[in-house]
């Protein structure tokens, strides 16, 4: 029995199937160490070949996911083949006593991987034919896990541009949401759809965290951007809590938990995305002003502005990162 190949096998097996149940099934442990570096390394070549809103980033995330996928698959085949290869007698040929080659050790375990019944090939003794039996079981396992992972996916990527669509339809910069909901008089109608862009929020939150690979999927449209609606999200919570009289304000406690929200967003997001070194362009006071919505002053303002620095940084770092601008009027 060669050693050193069924070492290396149970090695490349059970690194590949650590990465794959690290990365579909624990929902805090974000992607496998593996998986990880793939989705950095895919989106830092693209991000060095492509220009901000260029097309080719809306390749990433089909990309990371092809990537990951197929390397998961050719990694068990390989460990598989390898465990196989360690003895001469793992694989014997039906009909007659040949040696059976590398080729063909490499053809059965993939047959016997997919489950696609008798290839001319079978186990040769008896812990080869149990052997056997783990492999197509974790062949039959590990691919349907696999197609769930994907099918999950394409549902959380939905969910992360109908969130982005809802926050983009109220305004594109933080001024314009906020003017959205001024109704000559108040402010208080952006209770219910605040509430409802929270709770959207803390769902995009628990995706991003059960699934990495959704940081990477990119849309050139900014009303589909998840990324630059947290942004305008967050300015306009900073001009409704900062920026307008209490007497104005929709409800102390929607505003409250709708801040959390985004901060447990970018606690979620830090160890991904580096915060920037400087600041975001403020919002405007005098745009609301223009408008007759009633304002605090200037300095008041940019007193929370400057506590708030240091969170607006990481935002600014995340849509730098996505390959996005800052919010501004100009981008309407």
């Amino acid at each position: 029995m060669n050693f050193p190949y069924a070492v290396l096998g149970l090695i490349v097996l059970g690194g590949t199937i650590t990465d794959l149940l690290w990365t579909t099934l624990w929902v805090e442990g974000g992607a496998g160490p593996l998986t990880d570096r793939l989705m950095g390394g895919i989106w830092s070549g693209l991000r060095r070949t492509a220009d901000r809103h260029s097309r080719r980033l809306t390749l990433a995330g089909p990309l990371i996911l092809v990537v990951s996928l197929s390397t998961w698959i050719a990694l068990l085949w390989f460990g598989w083949t390898l465990l196989f290869a360690s003895a001469a007698n793992a694989v014997i040929e039906v009909n007659g006593p040949t040696t059976v080659t590398w080729v063909e050790k490499f053809y059965f375990t993939g047959y016997s991987l997919f489950t696609l019944g008798n290839g001319g090939f079978a186990p040769g003794g008896g812990i080869w034919k149990i052997a056997t039996v783990l492999m197509t079981a974790s062949g039959m396992l590990f691919i349907t896990l696999i197609v769930t992972y994907v099918l999950s996916i394409l549902g959380v990527v939905t969910q992360k541009q109908q969130f982005a669509s809802n926050v983009s339809g109220l305004g594109t910069y933080s001024e314009a949401f906020v003017e959205a909901g001024w109704n000559g008089r108040e402010l208080d109608g952006f209770d219910l759809p605040i509430e409802t862009i929270t709770t959207e929020l803390n769902q995009l939150t628990v995706n991003h965290m059960a699934y990495p690979i959704l940081h990477y999927f990119y849309t050139q449209r900014r009303q589909y951007s998840a990324v630059v609606s947290v942004a305008i999200l967050d300015d306009s919570l900073t001009l409704l809590r900062f920026g307008v009289p209490q007497e104005h304000r929709p409800s102390s406690a929607i505003l409250k938990n709708a801040r959390s929200s985004v901060e447990n967003y970018l606690e979620m997001v830090s160890d991904t995305f580096a915060q920037s070194d400087g600041t975001p362009p403020e919002p405007d006071l005098n745009r609301l002003r223009e408008n007759g919505i009633p304002t605090t002053s200037e300095e008041d303002f940019t007193d929370a502005l400057e506590e708030l620095k240091m969170r607006r940084r990481k935002l600014h770092g995340l849509t730098d990162a996505d390959a996005r601008y800052w919010p501004r009027p100009e981008d309407e």
